[in-house]
């Protein structure tokens, strides 16, 4: 790695200030970064409590999220085989690709699943990177500062959280929208009071539902209609699910590409309590929330609404909790920083997920919307946490 480091050691003075190439140090310094260790080190007499910084932080990160990578891709590519094996039409560039390369479309052939899953996969993820990369440097250019890495993990995570039959130009507009107005408007990595990815998946949403949130759009394959697991939930309850309650825990059922897998996300979970990345207090209270609020719903029962019923394992592993509760809620910069108002903020998100997904059967999902909308409160629950201590400390003080 010696010559890289001299290659970029002597192209320096082209970036620094003054330099011919001054407006694109935020390109160079973030490649050099993400190479080697910053040269700017602090020196002198320091208080270190811990080797962590802002890339180790979103390193750790981008790990955890690599068994729901494996998966979405594995998934991805079963679903489409599985459909294409019961007689849907297979066409396109992929399939080409596919057939070139002599791996066929057999939902059994693990190689043939993960490589099918990936050529739907890799697009939206470069598109997402060259979009999202593009704003993040041209504020950073603007701003005179360094290109922080708080876009590594977004980039990960959006790909993760939209269906793979999305258009690409969507994944454009959709992660400049979240990264300009969900992080830059506010003052960059840091400084965001929503979640980028979420940010703009909301705008995806609302701005083109049919491509979103449409019956045809689970399944990797042109003009294929067939609805989630939670999509029948809604129409009929957990007697109308068509996959096995260890299908949906495991990840082989249709949806978006990363939240499929209930076990690869708690995978992930156990690899960001043990690097103290992830807080279990949101894990756990977010579980708690919506365990009563099912039980709640359970216990008043609807005529109209089999989704009363669907009990809270199934609310568990459907959709995309298990992805929202280890990924999104725990956002460090966007959730509450107590923790007391970790407790608080995890339990109401649990709470008002259930209740737009029961009570909002036309979307039977919530997690997103309940997420966005306590990102929006957790400065509050924040202030009120140490505003009650300081008055307990005053009271107990005299």
């Amino acid at each position: 790695m010696k010559p890289l480091r001299n290659f970029l050691d002597s192209i320096e003075h082209h970036f620094e200030k003054g330099g011919k190439l001054e407006k694109l140090y935020p390109l160079y310094e973030a490649g050099d970064t993400f190479l080697y260790t910053p040269k700017s080190v602090t020196t002198g007499n320091t208080h270190v409590r811990d080797g962590i910084d802002l890339k180790r932080t979103m390193i750790t990160v981008a790990m955890a999220l690599f068994p729901v990578i494996i998966m979405a891709l594995y998934n991805t590519g079963y679903q489409a085989n599985l459909a294409i094996a019961n007689g849907a039409a297979v066409e396109g560039w992929r399939a080409s690709v596919m057939t070139a390369l002599g791996l066929g479309f057999d939902p059994q052939n693990i190689a043939s699943n993960l490589f099918y899953g990936l050529l739907w996969f890799l697009p939206i993820f470069i598109v997402t990177q060259i979009a999202g990369g593009t704003w993040e440097m041209l504020f950073a250019s603007v701003r005179g500062h360094e290109v922080n890495e708080g876009f590594l993990v977004t980039g990960l995570l959006f790909p993760l959280i939209v269906p793979p039959t999305i258009p690409l130009w969507q994944v454009a507009v959709g992660i400049s929208f979240g990264v300009v107005f969900g992080k830059e408007i506010f003052g960059g990595t840091g400084r965001n009071v929503f979640n980028p990815a979420l940010t703009a998946r909301a705008f995806l949403f609302f701005a083109y539902p049919a491509q979103i949130s449409g019956d045809a759009v689970w399944t990797a394959v042109d003009g294929f209609t067939g609805a989630t697991a939670l999509a029948q939930a809604a129409v009929g309850g957990a007697d109308a699910i068509g996959w096995s309650w260890n299908d949906a825990f495991l990840g082989f059922i249709p949806g978006s590409m990363g939240e499929t897998s209930t076990l690869a996300c708690l995978v992930g979970a156990v690899w960001l309590i043990s690097q103290g990345i992830g807080s279990w207090r949101i894990m756990l209270s977010m579980t708690f929330g919506m365990v009563v609020t099912a039980m709640l719903f359970n216990a008043i029962g609807s005529d109209s609404n089999p989704l009363f019923a669907l009990s809270a394992k199934w609310h568990f592993v459907l959709g995309g909790y298990a992805f929202a509760m280890v990924f999104m809620a725990t956002d460090p910069v966007s959730a509450a920083m107590t923790d007391t108002g970790r407790w608080i903020y995890g339990f109401l998100i649990g709470v008002l997920g259930t209740l737009v997904r029961v009570v909002n059967p036309a979307y039977p999902e919530g997690w997103m919307l309940a997420i966005l909308f306590m990102n929006a409160c957790a400065p509050l629950i924040d202030y009120f946490v140490i505003d009650a201590n300081i008055k307990r400390r005053e009271a107990k003080n005299g």
